[in-house]
């Protein structure tokens, strides 16, 4: 256990931060899997407003620095592409099921 005045204050610091890190770290996960369940059940709508609902979450979580921006550019730029791709296979569906 810390002794000093200002190691405590740093004990108390740390363990608010680290709750408030963890809370922004979910939160994105969440996020995340909202749009990776929605991808896997192919539907588009759904994976596009959980795009865009996610997209100011990761956003926040990398400009208060719980993540690395370059990170969450990265799940950004994955998550996008991948509801761009879904967005495709259901217009070639939704074409090919019209003829």
């Amino acid at each position: 256990m810390a002794k000093h005045k200002s190691a405590i204050k740093r004990d108390r610091q740390s363990k608010v931060r680290y709750a408030r890190n963890k809370s922004i770290r979910s939160k994105v996960k969440t996020a995340i899997k909202k749009v990776r369940t929605a991808i896997a059940e192919k539907s588009y709508d759904k994976a596009k407003e959980a795009l865009a609902s996610a997209i100011p979450i990761i956003d926040k979580a990398a400009s208060k620095k719980v993540i690395h921006r370059n990170t969450a550019s990265r799940n950004i730029s994955r998550l996008s592409k991948q509801v761009h791709a879904l967005s495709t296979i259901t217009s070639c569906e939704n074409s090919s099921s019209n003829l």
